[in-house]
């Protein structure tokens, strides 16, 4: 049964390729698998889609993203920074080489398939701890002179030191094993007083 004007079935929505879209791309923008997305368009060349072409997209296969932790943050086709370097770097050391970032979800998608897990080339805290990582949240102890902050969106180290009347260079110290490029949110840093 079909319950639109494109062909697509109930369970589905029609969606209009546009420039620049794979359907990779545009599973993941619709949080469905590439395998389901392939299965609701049959006969679909996913090498050879045009501008305009009405493609069917199914409900969302994907369950939500898992919970993250800072030490093992939720990582995903385009993500950039310290942690995509780490996660390369860790999946080089088992022998699945990344070099780009098409060769890194490529080779996370590979371990993720060999490990048995849930093939979707996103570095979830799953992923992380086959990779070897311990996820546990560890408490945070701020020294003395110090007090406990939970970053916000928006937060930097500059930010921070104007708000509570310090220096970049006081919160860095008290902060050694953070990287302030890399700040996430709900990530517990000790902010000097």
């Amino acid at each position: 049964m079909f319950c639109n004007d494109h062909s697509c079935p109930c369970d589905t929505t029609p969606y209009t390729v546009k420039a620049g879209d794979t359907f990779f791309r545009i599973a993941m923008s619709h949080n469905v698998s590439l395998e389901a997305l392939l299965a609701a368009n049959p006969g679909v060349d996913p090498d050879r889609l045009c501008i305009g072409q009405v493609i069917c997209i199914p409900a969302s296969t994907a369950p939500p993203p898992p919970p993250t932790s800072p030490l093992c943050p939720l990582l995903r086709f385009g993500s950039l920074g310290p942690s995509v370097r780490r996660l390369q770097g860790l999946l080089s050391d088992r022998g699945y080489y990344p070099v780009f970032s098409v060769d890194t979800l490529t080779a996370l998608m590979a371990f993720q398939r060999d490990a048995g897990l849930h093939v979707d080339g996103i570095a979830d805290i799953e992923s992380w701890t086959a990779l070897g990582v311990d996820c546990t949240p560890r408490p945070v102890v701020c020294p003395k002179g110090t007090m406990p902050h939970a970053i916000q969106a928006g937060d930097t180290f500059f930010n921070l030191a104007t708000k509570f009347c310090t220096t970049v260079t006081a919160i860095a110290e008290a902060n050694p094993d953070v990287d302030p490029n890399f700040l996430q949110i709900g990530q517990i840093i000790c902010i000097p007083i």
